[in-house]
Protein backbone atom coordinates (compact mmCIF):
# COMPACT_ATOMS: atom_id res chain seq x y z
CA UNK A 1 0.00 0.00 0.00
CA UNK A 2 3.02 2.45 0.91
CA UNK A 3 4.15 1.89 -2.86
CA UNK A 4 1.10 3.42 -4.59
CA UNK A 5 1.30 6.11 -1.58
CA UNK A 6 4.82 7.25 -2.87
CA UNK A 7 4.00 6.82 -6.53
CA UNK A 8 1.05 8.76 -6.10
CA UNK A 9 3.57 11.39 -3.94
CA UNK A 10 5.75 11.33 -6.25
CA UNK A 11 3.38 12.24 -8.98
CA UNK A 12 1.80 15.13 -7.23
CA UNK A 13 5.72 16.08 -6.67
CA UNK A 14 6.26 16.39 -10.45
CA UNK A 15 2.61 18.11 -10.57
CA UNK A 16 4.08 21.16 -8.75
CA UNK A 17 7.36 21.39 -10.94
CA UNK A 18 6.90 24.04 -13.59
CA UNK A 19 6.22 22.69 -17.34
CA UNK A 20 8.19 23.01 -20.06
CA UNK A 21 6.74 25.48 -23.19
CA UNK A 22 5.55 24.01 -25.91
CA UNK A 23 6.60 25.63 -29.28
CA UNK A 24 3.58 27.15 -29.32
CA UNK A 25 3.65 28.53 -26.31
CA UNK A 26 7.31 29.63 -26.66
CA UNK A 27 6.12 31.43 -29.88
CA UNK A 28 3.42 33.54 -28.32
CA UNK A 29 5.76 34.40 -25.78
CA UNK A 30 8.56 36.00 -27.69
CA UNK A 31 5.61 37.71 -29.98
CA UNK A 32 4.35 39.78 -27.29
CA UNK A 33 7.93 40.07 -25.90
CA UNK A 34 8.87 41.44 -29.36
CA UNK A 35 5.60 43.85 -29.45
CA UNK A 36 6.46 45.09 -26.11
CA UNK A 37 9.74 45.63 -27.06
CA UNK A 38 8.60 47.28 -30.30
CA UNK A 39 6.14 49.74 -28.40
CA UNK A 40 8.75 50.63 -25.68
CA UNK A 41 11.35 50.88 -29.18
CA UNK A 42 8.52 53.17 -30.63
CA UNK A 43 8.41 55.18 -27.65
CA UNK A 44 12.07 55.35 -27.73
CA UNK A 45 11.62 56.79 -31.22
CA UNK A 46 8.87 59.16 -29.92
CA UNK A 47 10.81 60.44 -27.21
CA UNK A 48 13.93 60.42 -29.05
CA UNK A 49 11.98 62.69 -31.40
CA UNK A 50 10.80 64.72 -28.68
CA UNK A 51 14.28 65.51 -27.50
CA UNK A 52 14.93 66.27 -31.01
CA UNK A 53 11.94 68.69 -31.01
CA UNK A 54 13.20 69.82 -27.30
CA UNK A 55 16.84 70.50 -28.92
CA UNK A 56 15.06 72.40 -31.89
CA UNK A 57 13.23 74.61 -29.35
CA UNK A 58 16.41 75.17 -27.67
CA UNK A 59 18.02 76.45 -30.10
CA UNK A 60 16.11 78.97 -31.06
CA UNK A 61 15.79 80.11 -27.54
CA UNK A 62 19.48 80.26 -27.08
CA UNK A 63 19.76 82.65 -30.66
CA UNK A 64 17.03 84.37 -29.20
CA UNK A 65 18.48 85.03 -25.64
CA UNK A 66 21.83 85.98 -28.10
CA UNK A 67 20.07 88.98 -29.47
CA UNK A 68 18.30 89.88 -26.09
CA UNK A 69 21.80 89.84 -24.44
CA UNK A 70 23.11 92.18 -27.40
CA UNK A 71 20.40 94.45 -27.13
CA UNK A 72 21.49 94.84 -23.59
CA UNK A 73 24.55 95.24 -23.77
CA UNK A 74 24.07 97.86 -26.61
CA UNK A 75 21.60 99.46 -24.29
CA UNK A 76 23.81 99.18 -21.88
CA UNK A 77 26.98 100.86 -22.99
CA UNK A 78 25.28 102.61 -26.19
CA UNK A 79 22.15 104.20 -24.78
CA UNK A 80 24.49 107.18 -22.99
CA UNK A 81 26.55 108.28 -25.74
CA UNK A 82 22.83 108.51 -28.05
CA UNK A 83 21.48 110.44 -24.94
CA UNK A 84 24.48 113.08 -24.98
CA UNK A 85 24.99 113.04 -28.17
CA UNK A 86 22.28 115.84 -29.09
CA UNK A 87 24.83 118.42 -27.09
CA UNK A 88 27.87 117.44 -29.35
CA UNK A 89 26.21 117.52 -32.52
CA UNK A 90 24.83 121.43 -31.67
CA UNK A 91 28.15 121.98 -30.40
CA UNK A 92 29.63 121.19 -33.00
CA UNK A 93 27.13 122.20 -35.68
CA UNK A 94 27.25 126.23 -33.48
CA UNK A 95 29.98 126.22 -31.35
CA UNK A 96 33.27 124.21 -32.71
CA UNK A 97 32.83 124.41 -36.38
CA UNK A 98 32.08 128.91 -36.11
CA UNK A 99 35.49 128.61 -34.09
CA UNK A 100 37.50 126.56 -36.99
CA UNK A 101 36.04 128.48 -39.35
CA UNK A 102 37.07 131.69 -37.88
CA UNK A 103 40.54 131.32 -37.55
CA UNK A 104 40.29 129.72 -40.94
CA UNK A 105 38.93 133.46 -41.87
CA UNK A 106 41.17 135.57 -40.13
CA UNK A 107 44.56 133.89 -42.14
CA UNK A 108 42.86 135.41 -44.92
CA UNK A 109 42.49 139.15 -46.84
CA UNK A 110 38.09 138.83 -47.40
CA UNK A 111 36.26 142.08 -47.82
CA UNK A 112 32.95 142.92 -49.23
CA UNK A 113 34.12 141.40 -52.65
CA UNK A 114 35.22 138.07 -51.40
CA UNK A 115 38.30 136.28 -50.33
CA UNK A 116 41.16 137.73 -51.38
CA UNK A 117 43.90 134.73 -50.68
CA UNK A 118 45.80 133.93 -47.92
CA UNK A 119 47.69 136.34 -45.76
CA UNK A 120 49.01 134.26 -43.07
CA UNK A 121 49.25 136.06 -39.51
CA UNK A 122 49.33 139.65 -41.39
CA UNK A 123 45.97 140.21 -39.33
CA UNK A 124 47.13 139.66 -36.27
CA UNK A 125 50.66 141.89 -36.87
CA UNK A 126 48.36 144.45 -37.57
CA UNK A 127 46.13 143.70 -34.62
CA UNK A 128 49.01 143.95 -32.19
CA UNK A 129 50.19 147.55 -34.24
CA UNK A 130 46.57 149.11 -33.64
CA UNK A 131 46.19 151.49 -31.06
CA UNK A 132 42.32 151.09 -31.27
CA UNK A 133 42.42 147.82 -30.77
CA UNK A 134 44.48 148.52 -27.43
CA UNK A 135 41.93 151.26 -26.25
CA UNK A 136 39.51 148.73 -26.67
CA UNK A 137 40.93 146.32 -24.62
CA UNK A 138 41.88 148.78 -22.26
CA UNK A 139 38.33 150.15 -21.73
CA UNK A 140 37.04 145.97 -21.65
CA UNK A 141 39.44 145.48 -18.93
CA UNK A 142 38.32 148.48 -16.73
CA UNK A 143 34.42 147.78 -17.48
CA UNK A 144 35.35 144.41 -16.48
CA UNK A 145 36.95 145.06 -13.33
CA UNK A 146 33.76 147.88 -12.67
CA UNK A 147 31.39 144.99 -13.68
CA UNK A 148 32.29 141.98 -12.30
CA UNK A 149 33.85 143.04 -8.59
CA UNK A 150 30.85 145.02 -6.89
CA UNK A 151 28.00 142.95 -9.07
CA UNK A 152 29.38 140.21 -7.06
CA UNK A 153 29.98 142.03 -3.50
CA UNK A 154 26.61 143.28 -3.74
CA UNK A 155 24.90 139.97 -4.71
CA UNK A 156 26.68 137.97 -1.85
CA UNK A 157 25.28 140.85 0.46
CA UNK A 158 21.75 140.29 -0.92
CA UNK A 159 21.85 136.40 -0.81
CA UNK A 160 22.93 136.64 3.18
CA UNK A 161 20.00 138.84 3.56
CA UNK A 162 17.98 137.06 1.47
CA UNK A 163 18.37 134.17 3.51
CA UNK A 164 17.30 135.51 6.62
CA UNK A 165 13.94 135.44 7.89
CA UNK A 166 12.46 138.26 7.07
CA UNK A 167 8.90 139.23 6.05
CA UNK A 168 7.39 139.51 2.29
CA UNK A 169 10.59 136.68 1.56
CA UNK A 170 8.95 135.60 -1.37
CA UNK A 171 8.08 138.90 -2.55
CA UNK A 172 11.99 140.05 -2.73
CA UNK A 173 13.67 136.92 -4.09
CA UNK A 174 11.16 137.65 -7.00
CA UNK A 175 12.17 141.09 -7.17
CA UNK A 176 15.55 140.21 -7.93
CA UNK A 177 14.69 138.50 -10.86
CA UNK A 178 13.13 141.44 -12.47
CA UNK A 179 16.29 142.69 -14.05
CA UNK A 180 17.21 139.91 -15.53
CA UNK A 181 13.63 139.19 -17.37
CA UNK A 182 13.26 143.03 -18.36
CA UNK A 183 14.10 143.76 -21.99
CA UNK A 184 17.27 145.41 -22.73
CA UNK A 185 15.99 148.06 -25.05
CA UNK A 186 13.52 149.11 -21.77
CA UNK A 187 16.77 149.09 -19.48
CA UNK A 188 18.34 151.21 -22.35
CA UNK A 189 15.83 153.85 -21.94
CA UNK A 190 15.49 154.09 -18.24
CA UNK A 191 19.17 154.56 -17.86
CA UNK A 192 19.74 156.84 -20.86
CA UNK A 193 17.51 158.85 -18.97
CA UNK A 194 18.84 158.64 -15.53
CA UNK A 195 22.16 159.51 -17.25
CA UNK A 196 21.17 162.24 -19.36
CA UNK A 197 23.32 165.33 -19.56
CA UNK A 198 20.46 167.96 -18.73
CA UNK A 199 17.24 166.59 -17.33
CA UNK A 200 19.10 163.29 -16.06
CA UNK A 201 17.69 162.01 -12.38
CA UNK A 202 21.43 161.28 -11.32
CA UNK A 203 22.56 164.84 -12.26
CA UNK A 204 19.59 166.53 -10.48
CA UNK A 205 20.58 164.60 -7.31
CA UNK A 206 24.77 165.64 -7.59
CA UNK A 207 22.98 169.07 -8.22
CA UNK A 208 21.70 168.76 -4.78
CA UNK A 209 24.70 168.59 -2.97
CA UNK A 210 26.91 170.61 -4.91
CA UNK A 211 28.05 168.90 -8.21
CA UNK A 212 28.07 170.00 -11.39
CA UNK A 213 26.17 168.70 -14.04
CA UNK A 214 28.02 165.48 -15.76
CA UNK A 215 28.39 164.58 -19.58
CA UNK A 216 28.34 160.51 -18.88
CA UNK A 217 29.35 159.83 -22.31
CA UNK A 218 32.06 162.52 -22.62
CA UNK A 219 34.85 160.90 -20.76
CA UNK A 220 35.81 157.50 -20.65
CA UNK A 221 35.61 157.76 -16.54
CA UNK A 222 31.88 159.03 -16.12
CA UNK A 223 31.20 156.46 -19.38
CA UNK A 224 32.63 153.43 -17.58
CA UNK A 225 30.59 154.17 -14.24
CA UNK A 226 27.52 154.71 -16.37
CA UNK A 227 27.92 151.31 -18.27
CA UNK A 228 29.16 149.11 -15.46
CA UNK A 229 25.73 150.83 -13.43
CA UNK A 230 23.94 148.99 -16.26
CA UNK A 231 25.51 145.69 -15.81
CA UNK A 232 25.70 145.24 -12.46
CA UNK A 233 21.59 146.44 -12.25
CA UNK A 234 20.67 143.47 -14.75
CA UNK A 235 23.07 140.57 -13.35
CA UNK A 236 23.24 141.06 -9.67
CA UNK A 237 20.27 139.43 -8.87
CA UNK A 238 20.99 136.42 -10.88
CA UNK A 239 24.52 135.71 -9.08
CA UNK A 240 22.60 136.55 -5.79
CA UNK A 241 20.29 133.10 -6.47
CA UNK A 242 23.00 131.28 -7.28
CA UNK A 243 24.26 131.93 -4.13
CA UNK A 244 21.29 132.11 -2.10
CA UNK A 245 20.86 128.55 -3.72
CA UNK A 246 24.13 127.99 -2.30
CA UNK A 247 23.97 128.68 1.24
CA UNK A 248 20.67 127.58 1.96
CA UNK A 249 22.94 123.80 1.20
CA UNK A 250 24.94 124.81 4.23
CA UNK A 251 24.01 122.35 6.71
CA UNK A 252 22.28 124.34 10.22
CA UNK A 253 24.09 122.79 12.37
CA UNK A 254 27.27 124.42 11.72
CA UNK A 255 25.44 127.91 12.30
CA UNK A 256 24.09 126.12 15.99
CA UNK A 257 27.54 125.45 16.74
CA UNK A 258 29.29 128.11 16.01
CA UNK A 259 26.33 130.39 17.66
CA UNK A 260 27.10 128.51 20.92
CA UNK A 261 30.75 129.28 20.79
CA UNK A 262 29.79 133.01 21.09
CA UNK A 263 30.35 133.60 16.77
CA UNK A 264 28.57 136.47 15.25
CA UNK A 265 26.82 136.82 12.51
CA UNK A 266 29.86 138.59 10.14
CA UNK A 267 32.10 135.83 11.90
CA UNK A 268 29.63 133.43 10.26
CA UNK A 269 29.25 134.78 7.38
CA UNK A 270 33.28 134.83 6.96
CA UNK A 271 34.19 131.52 8.48
CA UNK A 272 31.08 129.77 7.51
CA UNK A 273 29.49 130.72 4.32
CA UNK A 274 32.19 132.17 2.17
CA UNK A 275 34.41 129.03 2.25
CA UNK A 276 31.09 126.60 1.86
CA UNK A 277 30.39 128.34 -1.04
CA UNK A 278 33.64 128.42 -3.33
CA UNK A 279 32.34 126.48 -6.14
CA UNK A 280 29.44 128.75 -6.31
CA UNK A 281 31.49 132.08 -6.12
CA UNK A 282 34.23 130.14 -8.79
CA UNK A 283 31.41 129.65 -11.11
CA UNK A 284 29.71 132.87 -10.63
CA UNK A 285 33.92 134.74 -11.54
CA UNK A 286 34.12 132.53 -14.22
CA UNK A 287 30.91 133.31 -16.24
CA UNK A 288 31.36 136.89 -15.19
CA UNK A 289 34.64 136.75 -16.64
CA UNK A 290 33.22 135.34 -20.11
CA UNK A 291 30.56 137.91 -20.21
CA UNK A 292 33.03 140.67 -18.94
CA UNK A 293 35.18 140.10 -22.14
CA UNK A 294 32.54 139.81 -24.51
CA UNK A 295 30.88 143.20 -23.18
CA UNK A 296 28.65 144.44 -26.02
CA UNK A 297 24.76 145.47 -25.36
CA UNK A 298 24.89 147.60 -22.81
CA UNK A 299 27.89 149.84 -24.16
CA UNK A 300 25.85 149.66 -27.74
CA UNK A 301 22.74 150.93 -25.93
CA UNK A 302 24.78 153.26 -23.53
CA UNK A 303 26.27 155.22 -26.75
CA UNK A 304 22.47 154.94 -28.53
CA UNK A 305 23.65 152.30 -31.46
CA UNK A 306 26.61 154.12 -31.99
CA UNK A 307 29.60 151.07 -32.32
CA UNK A 308 32.50 153.47 -32.09
CA UNK A 309 31.41 154.02 -28.54
CA UNK A 310 31.49 157.95 -28.42
CA UNK A 311 33.40 160.13 -30.30
CA UNK A 312 36.80 159.41 -28.81
CA UNK A 313 36.21 155.72 -28.78
CA UNK A 314 36.15 156.17 -24.71
CA UNK A 315 33.72 153.30 -24.07
CA UNK A 316 34.14 151.11 -26.92
CA UNK A 317 34.81 147.56 -26.12
CA UNK A 318 36.80 144.74 -28.19
CA UNK A 319 33.56 143.19 -29.13
CA UNK A 320 32.04 146.19 -30.74
CA UNK A 321 35.32 146.50 -32.19
CA UNK A 322 34.86 143.60 -33.79
CA UNK A 323 31.59 144.56 -35.57
CA UNK A 324 32.64 147.55 -36.68
CA UNK A 325 35.44 146.31 -38.65
CA UNK A 326 33.35 142.69 -39.47
CA UNK A 327 29.96 144.80 -40.24
CA UNK A 328 30.97 148.19 -41.01
CA UNK A 329 34.27 148.02 -42.90
CA UNK A 330 33.62 144.58 -44.39
CA UNK A 331 36.96 143.59 -43.16
CA UNK A 332 35.85 139.94 -42.21
CA UNK A 333 39.73 138.98 -42.37
CA UNK A 334 40.85 141.28 -39.77
CA UNK A 335 37.34 141.13 -37.95
CA UNK A 336 37.69 137.50 -37.08
CA UNK A 337 41.27 137.96 -35.94
CA UNK A 338 39.87 140.15 -33.40
CA UNK A 339 37.38 137.60 -32.42
CA UNK A 340 40.17 135.17 -31.53
CA UNK A 341 41.92 137.30 -29.92
CA UNK A 342 38.79 138.09 -27.73
CA UNK A 343 38.16 133.99 -27.29
CA UNK A 344 42.40 133.82 -26.21
CA UNK A 345 41.88 136.69 -24.05
CA UNK A 346 39.07 135.08 -22.15
CA UNK A 347 41.03 131.66 -21.92
CA UNK A 348 43.58 133.72 -19.97
CA UNK A 349 41.49 135.57 -18.01
CA UNK A 350 40.06 132.52 -17.07
CA UNK A 351 42.57 130.30 -16.58
CA UNK A 352 44.44 133.49 -14.37
CA UNK A 353 41.05 133.29 -11.94
CA UNK A 354 41.28 129.42 -11.77
CA UNK A 355 44.60 129.77 -10.73
CA UNK A 356 43.89 132.85 -7.95
CA UNK A 357 40.92 130.49 -6.52
CA UNK A 358 42.87 127.31 -6.18
CA UNK A 359 46.13 129.28 -4.58
CA UNK A 360 42.83 131.14 -2.17
CA UNK A 361 41.80 127.21 -1.38
CA UNK A 362 45.30 126.42 -0.84
CA UNK A 363 45.45 129.14 2.06
CA UNK A 364 42.76 128.28 3.57
CA UNK A 365 43.41 124.90 4.11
Amino acid sequence: MSAPGQATGEQSGAHTQPVPDSPGTRSVGAASRLDAVGGEGQGGRGRLRAAAGTGTVGSGGGLSAGRRGLWSRLDLYGSPYLFIAPFFVLFTAFGLFPLVYTAWVSLRAWDLTGDAGFVGLDNYSRLLADPDFWNALVNTLGLFVLATVPQLLLALIVAALLNRPIRALLLFRLGVLAPIVTSVAAVAIVFGQLYGRDTGLVNGILGLIGIDPIDWQASRTSSWIAVASMVNWRWTGYNALIYLAAIQAIPRDLYEAAQIDGAGAIRQFRSITVPLIRPALIFTVVMSTIGGMQLFTEPLLFGQGDVSGGSLRQFQTIAMYMFEQSFQNFDYGYGSAIAWMIFLLTVIVGVANALIGRRLRGGTQ
